[in-house]
């Protein structure tokens, strides 16, 4: 029997889950990879992709959860419901770190998650937090050349 193309839409929702499951034991320690990721199939197209996804959340976690918590109003991280940080986690690591994914891409695929398995304002909620936390990062990408141009006037 033939196995069925994994596609990243797959990849990410599997992602979702397994960053819901890292929450509920509290298990960030990216030594803990095989608990986690044991049933992806090594010749899948987006195993690697899993791979980098779990190896981000797991060393940049503090940065991504700041980045929620800096755009999410009224809500703390331990407040918000454990589908929802799973879906936000694995958005944000895709806007902050991930080039090859568009913005407008990670957002969009948040949003379906949020919609499949979250609350009903679930995907207003993260819509707008992930879309503030884009806006950051474009604004500071034009600010960086800005600066770098004016440090190299001054020299």
């Amino acid at each position: 029997m033939k196995k069925q193309k994994v596609f990243r839409t797959d990849a990410r929702e599997t992602m979702m889950k397994v960053y819901y499951q890292m929450d509920l034991m509290n298990d960030f320690d990216v030594d803990s990879r095989s608990n986690y990721l044991r049933d992806l199939d090594p010749e899948e197209d987006q195993t690697a992709y899993c791979e980098e996804l779990y190896s981000l959340l797991c060393n940049k976690k503090e940065e991504i959860d700041r980045a929620i918590t800096d755009h999410s109003r009224k809500w703390s991280i331990s407040r918000m419901p454990k589908t929802d940080l799973a879906v936000l986690r694995l958005a944000v690591c895709e806007i902050l770190f991930l080039q090859e994914v568009p913005d407008s891409v990670a957002i969009n695929e948040a949003v379906e998650l949020a919609k499949r398995y979250g609350e009903e304002n679930s995907p207003k909620y993260v819509n707008g937090i992930l879309g503030a936390v884009a806006r950051e990062k474009a604004a500071a990408a034009e600010a960086a050349p800005a600066e770098d141009a004016a440090e190299t006037t001054e020299a």
